[in-house]
């Protein structure tokens, strides 16, 4: 079972993009973030034609959140993160699919910070770690796939010194990184690739960044206890950010027995 994560930085108008690689790569899960589409934009009738089953969590202009399951429908399971009523940002959506529980997250960016913004991603990450912990609980195969907004080490950065007010770095969003590991937690990547520092999934578009692989990783997959023992591979599919319009983000994925 291939379970990605692609925060496609606009579905629509990267519709071709999306498509091309749903058709290469064949995942049979793919969580999207950043979709920037209402609901009734979403390009189900596309998707569908590709193969996916979707489901979709969608504002206008701003984030926005999807799961695909290729061959068949997810069975939507929880809409939104639990712990404030009045966050109604689409940030968070979950499926079953296969017998296995998958979340489509996009957490706050968080900057500026200090602010309200950062406040806003450190409380957005409470609320996961309370429910990362109530999954865990229920002992069900659960795969959290997204975008994290966190550099989790100096490792998975190719220099920080030019990101060091960024709120993707800042001690309190790492430590709520690593807060949730330390409940279980496997990040897939890192996991398979424990000494491969140059693994990155986000080049800005600025500075000439993709070419000099200036890149950061961001987007990750963490698997509850029980799969590490299923866990057959993980990456990322480093060349789609290099083709035309491409989003600023590559697909991350991991292979499941």
């Amino acid at each position: 079972m291939k379970i990605a994560t692609f925060n496609v930085n606009g579905i629509n108008g990267r519709l071709v993009r999306l498509l091309e690689w749903l058709e290469e790569a064949r995942p049979d899960v793919a969580c999207l973030q950043e979709t920037k589409t209402q609901d009734a934009n979403f390009p189900h009738a596309a998707l569908k034609d590709a193969g996916y089953g979707a489901i979709w969590s969608g504002q206008k202009s701003y984030n926005g959140v999807a799961i695909l399951a290729r061959g068949r429908e997810p069975m939507e399971v929880r809409r939104g993160l639990p712990g404030d009523p009045d966050d109604l940002h689409a940030r968070y959506l979950e499926a079953m699919v296969d017998g296995v529980l998958v979340a489509s997250l996009y957490l706050p960016n968080g900057n500026p910070q200090p602010g309200p913004k950062f406040d806003y991603k450190l409380a957005w990450f409470a609320r996961l770690h309370a429910h990362a912990r109530h999954l865990l609980e229920q002992r069900v195969p659960a795969v959290l796939a997204g975008d994290y907004n966190v550099v989790p080490t100096d490792q998975d950065i190719y220099n920080p010194a030019s990101w060091l007010d960024d709120a993707l770095l800042q001690p309190e969003s790492r430590a709520a990184y690593r807060d949730l590991l330390a409940q279980g937690w496997i990040d897939a990547i890192r996991d398979r690739h424990p000494e491969d520092f140059t693994i990155y999934t986000f080049w800005d578009y600025l500075r000439n960044r993709w070419p000099r692989n200036a890149g950061l990783r961001i987007d990750h997959l963490l698997l509850s206890p029980d799969l590490r023992a299923r866990l057959v591979d993980a990456g990322v599919d480093r060349d789609v950010r290099g083709r035309e319009k491409a989003s600023d983000h590559a697909p991350a994925w991991v292979v499941l027995r």
